[in-house]
């Protein structure tokens, strides 16, 4: 391990309680083993870390980021896509492919939906125009995958930005649509239905005309 990896681990275990690791075992229902360390205490472990060891580059911080995931411990990955998010002025289209190994091993709302929301969305809108048609490529595969939480993740990666402005509202129509039309062959696509009814529902107050409608409604 890293000396920055054996910090922010070190951290999370001191952050962490027995009783909010069982409380949080309990909730979510994971394989992932639990420190009882609080969102706070994540957050503060990464900035710490990051005025200790500063000047990071792309490659230390992605490398840092996988060095945190590879270990099944629920804060542990927590604290990847805070590194992550932190740090997106840094990462480029190529991240995406580690992001969605991330994704796919992710299988809980509480670790997709900020990876997509907070890591891919910011990532794809800084992208320059040929970034971004290579990264919406990517976006549309991910919408089509078999696995429910990448097309999940798929769907909630515009709300940042459908937050701001409905310039894109048509691309999340057409993507919310190819994942619904995958989860039906599959899953049922509970978890991307629950998706587009976030971003449906948090964006709808950007103009009247922003609808979406479920064809079995």
């Amino acid at each position: 391990m890293t000396n920055p990896g054996e910090f922010v681990d070190a951290a999370l275990q001191r952050e962490g309680s027995w009783s909010r690791a069982q409380d949080a075992q309990d909730r979510l229902g994971s394989d992932l083993r639990f420190y009882g360390a609080s969102v706070g205490a994540v957050r503060g472990a990464i900035r710490d870390a990051s005025r200790r060891y500063p000047g990071l580059s792309h490659d230390d911080i992605t490398a840092l980021s996988s060095e945190l995931w590879d270990v099944p411990v629920f804060e542990r990955r927590l604290a990847a896509i805070v590194l992550l998010q932190s740090n997106i002025r840094l990462l480029k289209n190529t991240d995406l492919t580690r992001l969605e190994g991330f994704v796919r091993d992710s299988h809980l709302p509480e670790l997709v939906d900020p990876l997509a929301i907070d890591v891919v969305g910011p990532l794809v809108t800084d992208l320059d125009v040929l970034g971004r048609l290579r990264a919406d490529s990517v976006l549309d595969r991910w919408a089509r995958d078999p696995d429910e939480w990448l097309r999940r993740a798929s769907v909630l990666s515009q709300l940042r930005e459908l937050r701001q402005s409905a310039e894109s509202w048509t691309t999340f129509v057409r993507r919310a649509n190819l994942a619904l039309e995958h989860s039906k062959a599959s899953d049922g696509g509970l978890a991307v239905r629950a998706a587009i009814s976030r971003v449906v529902g948090e964006t709808a107050k950007n103009g009247p005309g922003l609808e979406f409608s479920f064809h079995d409604d």
